[in-house]
Parts: structure tokens; C-alpha cells; sequence
């Protein structure tokens, strides 16, 4: 699916990507390459990155399970941080709420688990972290503060 890339005003992002994993790789290095993250710190940039790579995938996998649709992201900074708001028409959230997000019991490292971090990153790594379902639109939103920002 193309993507659609849009700075207006210049303080914030807008980008439209399908629902695969390969659409999400493409629109997240597409945001991680525009203007208004440019100056962060490397820590802010992979706090960014993770948080959002996580949340864009659990739509890809949780949302759009049973059918195909778009992931719409628009991302404004502010003085103190990184706002972003996440928009789908996919299958809502269970109970209507993000997971609680407990990190996975973790054993051995042979025994290692795949999966099950997501939520726990993003609520570790995230603030002001909001859901809702309006109609059909799931609507998802978080901050991630910055810090040593240019």
C-alpha cells in the first residue's frame, strides 16, 4: 500500500500505511527519518522507535487479524515530548483497555520467550497512554518524553 507522508504544520507528521508487517517497517522508517525527530538523543530515538514499532504492530496483529485495512499515525512534538495518536477500524480492543502489559515470565535462557513484551515496553517506555473506541475507530495515544532535544 503507498504511504502518505505529511508535515503541516511543521511540528507534526501524518503518515497513512497499510496493515502488514512490511507496511509498518516502511511507514516507521519513513517517521523516524522526518523532520521533526531530528536533534533527539540516540536514547530518545529508540525509546521512539521500540514504543512505536510495538504498538503499530499489535494493530497489524491484534486489530487487522481477520482483515485488511489502514493505520493512520499523526505525531506532534511538543517542548517536553513526542505525542502520538494511532488510528485503525480493526477489531477493538478486548474489555476495551490496552493489556495490563506484565512483562512475560522469563526462565532460562535457553527457554527464552518469543513474544509477550509489547505492552510491557509501551507501558514502561511511554506516557499518558489513552484508548478509546468511537464507531468503528480505535484510537490509541502516548508521549514519549524527550530529552537532550535540539
Amino acid at each position: 500500500m503507498a504511504e502518505r507522508l505529511s508535515f503541516t504544520p511543521p511540528d507534526q507528521a501524518r503518515i497513512v500505511i497499510g496493515s502488514t508487517m512490511l507496511d509498518v517497517r516502511a511507514g516507521l522508517a519513513d517517521l523516524m527519518a522526518c523532520p521533526i525527530v531530528q536533534g533527539l538523543s540516540a536514547d530518545c530515538l529508540s525509546t521512539t522507535e521500540i514504543v512505536l514499532a510495538e504498538a503499530l504492530n499489535n494493530v497489524v496483529e491484534h486489530a487487522y487479524a481477520r482483515f485488511a485495512g489502514e493505520i493512520e499515525v499523526e505525531l506532534r512534538r511538543d517542548s517536553d515530548q513526542l505525542r502520538f495518536h494511532i488510528k485503525d477500524k480493526g477489531l477493538p480492543m478486548p474489555d476495551a483497555e490496552p493489556p495490563a502489559g506484565y512483562p512475560p515470565a522469563v526462565g532460562s535462557f535457553d527457554d527464552l520467550p518469543e513474544g509477550g513484551f509489547g505492552w510491557f515496553l509501551i507501558r514502561t517506555l511511554s506516557c499518558d497512554l489513552a484508548y478509546r473506541r468511537e464507531g468503528d475507530l480505535n484510537l490509541l495515544s502516548f508521549g514519549v518524553v524527550l530529552d537532550n532535544a535540539a
